[in-house]
């Protein structure tokens, strides 16, 4: 199975001054065009101290120019992992559209505010799911699964405040480099790389040109 990509030419000049204002260039293009489910959609990629690596898909919910938010249960395997090695990469797979954004960097917890701020946008249903699973723990059956919830959707009934879990809330990646992909013919795609320059958060971006 092989497919030859057809796509404009992407070169550097075509690039915003920094990562995360090229990020929300691609991302309002993508999402406007209607080609993809769930465009936020991206895989997080995590690793034990040891460097055992595990991914999964996982739904972005902020970006700014500090990085990359999304929500979980802190007790979760990539949790427990991101708290014990900060360092992760982030995948938007955007296939319909031969692109791709890599990212690596390092995930910090968002503060408690900005956790309970974005929980209580969250559907009635969602916010009682946050603490019925407890995530990535061994559960008996489906069953119990559902008598938690059940136990919930009787103590908090739709319209009831939900507080928010103490052991959920939100990591931010704060990126160190964040790579475009654009997909050509031939397998001559396109790989422009921003790089943090500096310690200092403030010190600004260099661009790499990758071979493909």
């Amino acid at each position: 199975m092989r497919e030859q990509y057809r796509s404009e030419a992407f070169d550097e000049r075509d690039l915003a001054a920094d990562p995360m204002e090229q990020f929300a260039r691609w991302f309002r293009q993508v999402a406007a065009g209607g080609m993809l489910h769930e465009p936020n959609a991206m895989v997080v990629s995590t690793a034990t101290p040891e460097g055992r690596p595990s991914s999964r898909t996982v739904l972005l919910k902020q970006y700014d120019g500090r990085g990359f938010v999304f929500f979980t249960n802190y007790g979760s395997r990539k949790g427990q992992e991101l708290a014990a090695n900060p360092y992760v990469s982030l995948l938007f797979p955007w296939h319909p559209l031969a692109r791709q954004v890599i990212v690596t960097g390092a995930a910090e917890r968002v503060g408690r505010d900005e956790t309970v701020a974005y929980f209580r946008t969250r559907p009635h249903g969602s916010q009682l799911g946050a603490w019925a699973s407890d995530q990535s723990a061994v559960i008996a059956s489906r069953e119990e699964l559902n008598a938690r919830y059940e136990e919930l959707a009787t103590r908090y009934p739709e319209g009831e405040k939900v507080p928010a879990p103490p052991h959920w809330g939100g990591f931010r990646v704060v990126p160190e480099t964040v790579e475009f992909w654009q997909g050509h013919e031939n397998r001559l795609h396109d790989r422009l790389r921003y790089v943090r320059d500096g310690a200092d958060g403030a010190a600004g971006w260099r661009v790499e040109r990758l071979c493909p």
